[in-house]
C-alpha cells in the first residue's frame, strides 16, 4: 500500500474508532426510588416498570425545590414546560429558574415528554405582562421567541447541587439513563426532598 493510501486507511480507522467511541444517548426516566444503596438505585418508572440503575462515576445530583414566584424577573434565564391551548397559546405547567451559573443550559424550544403535546422552552425572560389570574412572559432564545402564559399557582422551582443523601426510598426523581457495556447507568438525577416531585 502506498503512502497516500496508508494515510487514508489510517484516517478512516481513526474516524471509525471515534464513531464507535461516542457515548450512548441518554433516556429520560421519571419515577420514585424503590431501593437505594451505595452503588445503585432501583427506580419504579411512572409506567410501572422497575429499572435497576448503577451510578456513573461522574454522577450529578441536583435538588429541585420550590421558590417564590417573584423569582421570575426580566433578564432571568428560565425553563418552562408548557402545553398549547385551543388557540395555540402556550400555557406553563411549571417554571424552573436556573441559577445564573447555569444560564444558557439547553437553550431553545423543543418537544417534551412530561405530558402529551408538551414543550420545553429554555430562554431569557425579556418581558412580563401581568393579568388577573396569570402572567404572560416573553422568552427569547438564540433561534426565536415564545410567549407563555404562567397561571397563578403552578410550581415555580429552582435546582441546587445535591448529594447521594437525597437518594432515599420514596424520593421522586427524574434521571438520565444510558447504556454502558450493556449495563444501565444513571448519570444525572434531579430529585425532590420529602416527597416533592420535580415538576418539569
Amino acid at each position: 500500500m502506498n503512502l497516500p493510501n496508508r494515510i487514508l486507511a489510517a484516517a478512516l480507522l481513526l474516524l471509525a474508532t471515534a464513531v464507535t467511541a461516542q457515548p450512548a444517548p441518554s433516556v429520560r426516566l421519571r419515577g420514585a426510588i424503590e431501593k437505594a444503596d451505595a452503588t445503585s438505585i432501583l427506580l419504579k418508572e411512572r409506567d410501572g416498570r422497575e429499572i435497576s440503575l448503577v451510578y456513573a462515576d461522574n454522577l450529578a445530583i441536583f435538588e429541585v425545590l420550590p421558590i417564590d414566584p417573584s423569582a421570575i424577573q426580566t433578564g432571568t434565564f428560565v425553563g418552562t414546560t408548557a402545553v398549547p391551548g385551543p388557540d395555540g397559546t402556550l400555557s406553563a405547567v411549571e417554571v424552573h429558574v436556573f441559577p445564573e451559573a447555569a444560564r444558557g443550559t439547553g437553550e431553545g424550544h423543543r418537544p417534551w415528554d412530561l405530558l402529551p403535546n408538551s414543550t420545553m422552552t429554555n430562554a431569557t425572560v425579556t418581558s412580563i405582562t401581568p393579568g388577573p389570574n396569570e402572567r404572560t412572559i416573553t422568552l427569547r432564545y438564540k433561534d426565536g421567541e415564545k410567549k407563555v402564559v404562567v397561571p397563578n399557582g403552578i410550581p415555580i422551582v429552582t435546582n441546587v447541587p445535591g448529594d447521594r443523601s437525597l437518594l432515599v426510598v420514596g424520593a421522586k426523581v427524574i434521571v438520565d439513563e444510558r447504556l454502558q457495556n450493556g449495563q444501565a447507568i444513571v448519570s444525572r438525577v434531579i430529585v425532590g426532598r420529602n416527597g416533592f416531585a420535580p415538576p418539569m
